[in-house]
């Protein structure tokens, strides 16, 4: 039987520790899985070596390049990274010194980050968990109008920085919320070029347009990373700067844990041992979700930003022999121990179809007020923390624990570089392509589709009242599609003869 400390994983270089302790078993390396470990390191040198991950675009994928440049494969592309870190150091000096202002002569008090995905998640993170005294951050990442109106609303326009985030520039969302605020501002008499920065791709349609503009500075967005391994590239690094954030601090946490989680000594391997966990408990198949618990109000969204890391890179259809595998780990959760009152009694004594990943961080700022005689609420904290661990291993309830020092800019791009390497690891190990979003691209085509009706559907309304089943009929297209088509444009005041829609809306509602 093992002891508990041969349970665990230490880094007493960072003060990272993690606990496999309340497992049932971990994966004991048989002739099959030694060959899958094999195959997995090999995979990840020839990755950092600079071989084409992603053969869908013909792409490599180098984020681990980005906290040691010196592992880039030629001089040209250590210069795409260092050139950058350069130019968003004098860049972000300048703004917070007061030597680039607005048009009005005024320094820069906020910042907006307009992006979609890894341009957002990833910066908002970030922003949540390392509040520090540079510009205040705002975030614009949908296409939804109620929510855009609600945070230009909160910004203070005339002082706000904005940072316009997508690699072609043809994102729809980004380019949305990007052309919403352009018109905020020109409402208001701001001349929105004069605040605005893109980080784009070199010779896109954005780049082009800021070009055109005479936007404040363009700051180069490389091909070879992608969206949700982004956030040590410029896409995290600048809002990060911006912020306050220490981003050599943030950079040398990625880089150390790279350097751990790149032995091949599997014990000591943090990211492997992780990869091997996740594949005994959902025996290879992802048949068990992931609950993230991070016990720190700072870490809420670590489990969204894990959300799109894992399951973008993980949820496939096909694996690299181009069988269909539907391959996959969900992910969600929220933070502990706001959990203990909602979805935690479920899972202690509902379906066993998850595992738990604690994130202790053992340190607080300020914990010396007793809420009761020899309690603080930290005490209380780490209480739920090990009760909710305990109580769900006592109902044979799986979770691993990483326990950190403190939520700071080295801390955290620690976690992110051990999660980034555990899903490349565990991606090897089942046999897919974690570097591309096939399924991202279906529903971008769809959605286009569905644009292309909704122009011909209001094309097609007259003064004669129709029902959906005609102008579908009409048009040769999908009656349910048309439909609502025709139901988003009377609901934003851009269709006519209501009567007609009601009517076929009662009709679906019979039918239902």
């Amino acid at each position: 039987m093992k002891t508990y400390a041969a349970c665990l994983l230490r880094y007493p270089d960072m003060g990272i520790t993690l606990d496999f302790s309340k497992l049932p078993t971990e994966t004991k390396e048989t002739q099959e899985t030694s060959a899958l470990i094999k195959r997995a390191y090999a995979e990840m040198e020839a990755l950092e070596g600079g071989a084409i991950a992603n053969p869908d675009e013909n792409r490599m994928v180098g984020h681990y390049w980005l906290r040691n440049s010196s592992l880039a494969p030629t001089p040209e592309l250590r210069a795409c990274i260092e050139t950058p870190l350069t130019q968003i150091r004098d860049f972000v000096k300048a703004v917070h010194s007061g030597a680039i202002t607005t048009p009005n002569g005024k320094s820069f008090t906020a910042c907006l980050v307009i992006g979609i995905g890894g341009s957002a998640l990833g910066p908002e993170l970030v922003a949540d968990a390392l509040p520090v005294d540079g510009l205040d951050m705002f975030f614009l990442d949908n296409t939804d109008p109620d929510g855009i109106l609600r945070v230009l609303n909160r910004i203070p326009a005339e002082t706000t920085l904005v940072v316009v985030i997508s690699k072609s520039g043809g994102t729809p969302e980004t380019r949305n919320g990007m052309v919403c605020t352009q018109h905020f501002f020109h409402r208001l008499g701001l001349n929105f070029a004069r605040q605005a920065v893109a980080v784009t791709g070199t010779g896109s349609m954005l780049d082009k347009v800021a070009e055109s503009e005479g936007w404040l500075q363009r700051f180069p967005m490389e091909d070879w990373v992608g969206g949700r391994t982004s956030e040590t590239s410029v896409v995290g690094l600048l809002p990060a700067a911006l912020q306050g954030v220490d981003i050599d601090a943030l950079l040398r946490g990625a880089a150390r844990m790279d350097e751990h989680t790149r032995s091949h000594d599997t014990s000591h391997n943090a990211a492997m041992r992780l990869a091997l966990a996740w594949y005994s408990i959902g025996h290879g198949r992802g048949s068990k979700d992931m609950v993230v618990l991070p016990y720190k109000d700072s870490l809420v969204l670590f489990s969204k930003y894990l959300q799109q890391l894992i399951m973008e890179s993980l949820g496939k259809e096909l694996d690299l022999d181009n069988k269909p595998v539907h391959q996959g780990i969900s992910v969600y959760g929220n933070k502990g121990s706001t959990d203990q009152h909602a979805y935690v009694q479920q899972l202690r004594d509902g379906l066993n179809n998850f595992f738990v990943t604690f994130i202790e961080v053992r340190q607080c700022a300020a914990d010396d007020v007793e809420v009761e005689p020899g309690f603080t609420a930290g005490d209380y904290l780490q209480g739920f923390l090990r009760g909710t661990r305990k109580a769900l291993a006592e109902n044979g309830r799986p979770s691993i624990t990483i326990s950190i020092p403190s939520v700071c800019a080295e801390t955290l791009g620690a976690l992110i570089a051990l999660f980034e390497r555990t899903v490349g690891y565990y991606a090897s190990l089942i046999h897919i392509n974690a570097y591309h979003q096939p399924g991202v691209q279906a529903g971008k085509k769809a959605a286009n589709s569905f644009l292309q009706l909704l122009a011909r559907a209001r094309a097609a309304l007259s003064s004669s009242p129709s029902t959906a089943a005609q102008i579908a009929a009409q048009l040769g297209t999908d009656e349910e599609d048309t439909y609502h088509a025709l139901v988003h444009l009377a609901e934003t005041g851009r269709a006519i003869h209501m009567q007609a829609i009601d009517a076929q809306q009662d009709s679906f509602l019979k039918n239902a």
